[in-house]
């Protein structure tokens, strides 16, 4: 019998997902397992997985938005009339019942509540078949896990051919290639043009991500009422362990690194920021999951390291690393970017001196990190050169008061100016 596949819900926050591309055509053979489509939903691009054998007799939208439970497939037998199955799902998806969008409206914006799994794969193996050009309008047709790979080896993915559906890279693959030194199924590479981009001016559509931060970040700041504390840091001394610590190290740590395990430790200390406004309630968090924004190109993405006050510095570095990739070349999944109590947004890279940052639901607190700036301060009673840094700390004042944010804030500065005190 014939089946609907719907538009899975593949995120807490997702309203909606963008049909990229459809791997398969109407007509083909469908078996368990196969990826159908690339999805993109407000955080990631995923593979949409069959769960079923048959022929795909349906296809709803070829390219763009649909709804979540929207009709975007259907498989079954070879011939199947399915048009009465299409029209009852039509009709049904047209009716959304009010009482699960009042439901949606109501229910707290909180991280720690889990999604029920979406029928969303890891990419699976593939059938094998003759190699052929992965590139199409410019995009590699790889599989997330292949890129991956290719990522993490250094391995420009338009010097492969893949063995996969229509040319499409896969995890064979790349080991291949790595195997034999570089000089698997390596293509030439591709002309310098189709790996820049260039700027595009005029209208663009606006993506299913920046959709998502555009409607969370104007629900926190104009539903949670900011107010900002800055203080000034003198970072010498964690310039000076931070040099200490990578000499003849594997693995060297950054400032950033230093800063989530501080923050880690002073909300240990200092719970009632490490808590989240739940309309009826204030949940003060166990767990310390630090949330870490990563700049995109369509936006900000904010991965989670969890129980970060009983982790290492080099963990969290290793971490931060991990994550931050997967962010850019989003592929994060959701579990890894929900749970967070409390989040940083660094802009000290970009010479940004001071800046305030809009709290990140549900979190009831973000701290907003500038540049350590080399300039005179009075040191014992001279004027002496110090490594200076601001940071400012947004607070939601239903949650947190002034004297609570700034006593978190003294307890932070202590110990990014003792550094021994985070170990303590």
């Amino acid at each position: 019998m014939a089946e609907v596949i719907k538009m899975p819900r593949l995120s807490d926050t997702m309203e909606e997902g963008n049909i990229v591309a459809w791997l398969k055509n109407v007509g083909d053979k469908i078996s368990t397992g196969d990826i159908l489509a690339e999805v993109e939903t407000d955080k990631a691009t995923m593979d949409l997985e069959s769960f079923q054998d048959g022929t795909l007799l349906y296809i709803g939208v070829k390219e763009g938005p649909v709804p979540v439970d929207g009709v975007i497939a259907i498989i079954g037998e070879e011939g199947e009339d399915y048009e009465e199955i299409l029209k009852a799902s039509e009709a049904e998806a047209s009716k959304v019942p009010e009482e699960v969008k009042t439901t949606e409206q109501a229910a707290p914006a909180t991280s720690t509540v889990s999604v029920p799994p979406a029928p969303v794969s890891q990419p699976t193996k593939a059938p094998q078949a003759v190699p052929m050009p992965s590139m199409e309008g410019g995009r590699i047709k790889a599989s997330p896990l292949a890129k991956s790979i290719a990522a993490e080896a250094g391995v420009d993915l338009s010097r492969l051919s893949g063995t996969g559906e229509n040319g499409r890279i896969i995890k064979k693959d790349v080991e291949s290639y790595l195997e034999s030194g570089g000089n698997g199924t390596a293509t030439p590479a591709m002309a310098p043009i189709m790996l820049q981009e260039e700027v595009q001016y005029g209208d663009h559509p606006i993506s299913q991500m920046r959709k998502t931060i555009a409607r969370r970040l104007s629900e926190s700041k104009f539903g949670a009422p900011h107010f900002y504390l800055t203080i000034e840091v003198n970072m010498d001394e964690t310039v000076r362990a931070r040099k200490m610590a990578n000499e003849n190290a594997e693995i060297r740590i950054s400032f950033n690194d230093i800063i989530v395990k501080a923050c880690a430790a002073a909300l240990r200390k200092h719970p009632a920021v490490n808590s989240s406004w739940l309309e009826d309630r204030i949940r003060i968090n166990q767990e310390i999951n630090i949330g870490v924004a990563v700049a995109v190109d369509e936006g900000l993405l904010v991965p989670v390291i969890r129980n970060a006050d009983a982790k290492s510095l080099t963990y969290i570095n290793q971490e931060v690393r991990g994550l931050a990739g997967k962010a850019k070349k989003k592929k994060l999944q959701p579990d890894e970017m929900q749970g967070n109590t409390f989040t940083i947004s660094n802009l000290g890279m970009f010479d940004i001196d001071e800046f305030t940052a809009i709290i990140n639901p549900p979190d009831s607190c973000i701290l907003a990190v500038g540049s350590i700036i080399q300039k005179p301060i009075v040191k014992n009673g001279n004027v002496v050169p110090g490594n200076m840094m601001k940071m400012t700390l947004s607070c939601d004042h239903r949650v947190v008061d002034g004297a609570t944010g700034a006593q978190f804030l003294q307890t932070l500065k202590s110990m990014l100016e003792n550094p021994l005190k985070i170990l303590a």
